[in-house]
């Protein structure tokens, strides 16, 4: 089984494949995973990604999710269902306001795209 530091990379490789506009990102974020009785702190730094287990002093934004979903997300998700765990509360981001309206948009353009390749 994976490591959770190799989890982390893998769901970040992952979303950067399927959307290559945020591989250029710089940004240092928290990464707030919850377990029953358990919360694990990660320091995420993009690019790369660098991942340490600790509190991220310098982080823009923090990213909050339930360890269950983590995984699966981190094994088998895309953005389509990042995306809906983010709608749902699944996922809570919180922080640089700014840093946010980016990556949305990014994402919402690369859906914006996939879509238009589909319909043609």
């Amino acid at each position: 089984m994976a490591s959770t530091a190799q989890l982390i990379e893998t769901a970040i490789e992952r979303f950067q494949a399927e959307v290559p506009a945020l591989q250029r990102l710089k940004l240092v974020f928290g990464l707030e995973l919850k377990a029953r009785h358990d919360i694990q702190l990660y320091r995420v730094e993009l690019p790369g990604p660098k991942i340490s287990k600790e509190l991220a002093q310098d982080e823009r934004v923090l990213v909050q999710i339930d360890r269950p979903q983590f995984n699966e997300l981190a094994e088998r998700g895309n953005v389509k269902s990042y995306r809906g765990a983010f709608e749902t509360g699944h996922i809570k981001v919180t922080g640089d306001s700014n840093v946010q309206k980016l990556v949305a948009q990014v994402v919402e353009r690369h859906e914006e795209r996939s879509r238009l390749k589909r319909a043609h």
